[in-house]
């Protein structure tokens, strides 16, 4: 496998599990060396950050052993690219220099021992939104809610719900806006709704995905609405939505049907029954 196959390969593993790196309403601490101190950049940020490491502090297995330390046994190191350049005489008797893309492979500093961490880096404070607060309390026999890492997601598999820290997100709103849109793929569990695009596994960009992706953010902009926050909210939602109508766009009754599903879930959080409705007040809604 050469080195843009294993890069797009970890991308697209991320995307498999729901993790849109351009939908981040959250600021992650920027990934960097420990040694050098120096942040990682291009297509390398990107890497680092899919991981579910708190420490933003990466470094090699030779750094971990100059340190005084070693790497955990049985971890797995994530692999950072970067340009070697070397110099080529050419058949005219110049010299050219020549890039060849290389990758090394690195390890978070909590995946290491004996190795001291540097002084944490102070996040701000975060003010909880009491009516947010309130829809988190009537979701009953929800799932468990985790806080860590710069990803954000919900896996079927453990009924968990993955979050940055409330700290890493720019606004308050931003953050319940995610959590909501996270709540809403729980709701489709096996043993609550039952939807085909969390209890079926699914293809990123197939028209299940798709249309849960859909599901989960209408869902979200429902419970912003209940609690307030909708101004706050509205352009990061409208993005996003915007993006899978893109895929899916010969279907015409995508967005009713998505609502539909959006509003049993919202009814499932907020602890209410759905009212049955004729098809007319359905579209309606």
């Amino acid at each position: 496998m050469n080195i843009y196959e294993m890069v797009t390969d970890r991308i697209l593993a991320s995307l498999h599990q729901g993790i849109l790196p351009w939908k981040q309403p959250w600021s992650s601490f920027m990934p960097r060396n420990l040694v050098s101190n120096r942040e990682y950049r291009g297509v390398n940020i990107l890497l680092l950050q899919s991981s579910t490491f708190l420490s933003p502090y990466w470094l090699s297995f030779k750094q971990a052993k100059a340190l005084g330390g070693t790497i955990k046994r049985g971890v797995h190191g994530c692999p950072v690219i970067y340009w070697n350049v070397q110099e080529k005489e050419q058949d005219d008797g110049t010299t050219r220099n020549t890039a060849f893309l290389r990758y090394s492979t690195v390890f978070n500093l909590q995946q290491t021992i004996g190795i001291e961490a540097p002084a944490a880096i102070e996040r701000a404070p975060f003010n909880p939104i009491d009516k947010c607060e309130e829809v988190l309390t009537t979701y009953t026999n929800g799932p468990k809610v985790d806080h860590g890492g710069g990803q954000a997601y919900y896996l079927p598999t453990h009924d968990r719900v993955q979050l940055p820290h409330r700290g890493a997100f720019d606004r308050a709103e931003d953050y319940y806006c995610t959590q909501f849109h996270e709540l809403c793929h729980s709701t489709g569990a096996a043993h609550r709704l039952s939807r085909k695009g969390v209890v079926n596994a699914t293809r990123f960009a197939s028209h299940a995905y798709s249309t849960e992706e859909l599901i989960a953010e209408i869902g979200a902009a429902f419970l912003c609405s209940h609690a307030g926050i909708a101004p706050q909210t509205f352009d990061q939602s409208s993005a996003y939505i915007s993006f899978w109508m893109a895929a899916l766009i010969n279907d015409h009754r995508m967005v009713i049907d998505a609502s539909s599903q959006a509003a049993k879930a919202v009814d499932l959080i907020l602890g209410r029954v759905a009212e049955k409705t004729d098809a007319s007040e359905e579209v309606a809604a």
